[in-house]
């Protein structure tokens, strides 16, 4: 998780969403990225996709059956259902998602028995960490949006 963090600051000092992932497998990483969203202008370059498409690069395979994901915020909808997609062993994550979690906050997609592949969640490590850096961006985005009136 502490290569999550690390990329997730990465994030940040970029002027993305400071969100990181590291993909894990057989002990060897084998994937990392970050939200990368802006610099890219696209939508879906959230940090597990990145990961995720470095990951099976690296693998040579789509189905990284196996491997342990772990990312500093928990996964949306579409990061949540590349996860399943890709028949990972298990998910790692720091703090929760209010607004779009979909391992158990808003919804719980990745254990639903109803899809082709559930994953093992083990949520809130390092919450805090993921947390203020996350409360840090957007306080710091906040103050330099200029005030209107009308």
């Amino acid at each position: 998780m502490g290569i999550a963090l690390q990329e997730a600051a990465e994030a940040a000092l970029q002027g993305e969403v400071p969100v990181g992932c590291v993909i894990v497998f057989e002990e060897q990483i084998i994937g990392r990225a970050h939200n990368l969203r802006e610099t890219l202008a696209d939508p879906t370059a959230h940090a597990e996709i990145l990961a995720l498409q470095q990951a099976a690069k690296n693998k040579g395979q789509w189905r990284l059956s196996g491997a342990t994901v772990y990312v500093t915020l928990e996964p949306c909808p579409m990061c949540t259902g590349a996860l399943i997609n890709a028949r990972i062993e298990r998910l790692v994550y720091g703090c929760d998602d209010a607004k779009a979690g979909c391992c158990g906050t808003l919804h719980q997609l990745a254990q639903n028995a109803g899809f082709n592949h559930q994953f093992v969640i083990t949520s809130g490590v390092c919450a805090e960490e993921s947390a203020m850096l996350l409360q840090s961006f957007f306080r710091a985005r906040r103050k330099k949006k200029p005030k209107t009136t009308t």
